[in-house]
């Protein structure tokens, strides 16, 4: 269903789960480990995974915060994306990666779902590729001081809206871990 040509793979896109990142997110465990779990599925399935990490003032480059969390790790052969900005496209290379890889459509989790995942999602849609959530393997932190719903609302309330997404040309949808097919390009939002 996507409207880039030639583009009929799909990618795994593991977004800034890093340490400093999901430190103390809502459910973080639960969610590294569903992360994981499709990490493993993604590379049993020759799909491929698109790590991509965060840096600015409190996830400095190098720094233990900055790191990846250690229950995952990134092989050796697998594309990492560094990005400044919330949107994994804006200023990286991430649409080059995806192009070389011929992606057409992303499956995605990480951290944080207010910020780096909505972005990214609205930014990989808006430029033609279809895009799955899975609705538990993202997390946030709880920003309620600051006058954000509750973590679990902020996540219940992203799983919804973009369950509800539509556009001409391409597919979005959110799917549970347990669920996730890399190979099927079936609108996976009633799911």
């Amino acid at each position: 269903m996507t409207t880039l040509k030639n583009r009929p793979n799909t990618a795994l896109l593991v977004i800034d789960v890093q340490n400093g990142v999901v430190g103390g997110a809502h459910e973080r465990d639960t969610v590294v480990a569903n992360v994981g779990s499709l990490v493993e599925k993604a590379r049993r399935e020759r799909v491929p995974v698109v790590w991509v990490q965060h840096s600015d003032q409190g996830l400095v480059r190098g720094s233990d915060n900055w790191r990846i969390v250690p229950e995952l790790t990134p092989g050796g052969a697998e594309p990492l994306v560094e990005k400044t900005y919330g949107d994994s496209f804006e200023d990286t290379t991430l649409e080059a990666v995806l192009s070389g890889l011929g992606v057409g459509r992303l499956v995605v989790v990480g951290a944080q779902t207010d910020m780096c995942i909505r972005s990214t999602l609205h930014g990989a849609f808006v430029r033609g590729y279809d895009a799955t959530l899975v609705s538990d393997a993202h997390t946030t932190e709880d920003l309620t001081e600051w006058g954000a719903p509750p973590p679990n609302k902020v996540i219940a309330h992203t799983n919804m809206y973009w369950s509800e997404q539509k556009a001409p040309g391409r597919t979005a949808g959110t799917v549970e871990t347990k669920a996730v097919d890399f190979g099927s390009r079936v609108d996976l939002a009633r799911r």
